[in-house]
């Protein structure tokens, strides 16, 4: 099974806010999957955001 990350993990990570993770994934530049009301993001979406 695929690693997923949580918005928080994903702000700490980059030093940044949970509203600026939420702001890339409705920009489209981070994609994320939606869990109910909840947003995970894949290992390999990471590295292709990191790419960018």
């Amino acid at each position: 099974m695929e690693e997923l990350y949580t918005c928080e993990q994903i702000a700490k990570r980059y030093g940044v806010k949970v509203a600026t993770v939420w702001k890339w994934i409705r920009n489209k530049k981070l994609n994320a999957v939606r869990i109910g009301r909840l947003y995970r993001i894949r290992a390999a979406d990471v590295k292709n955001f990191e790419r960018r």
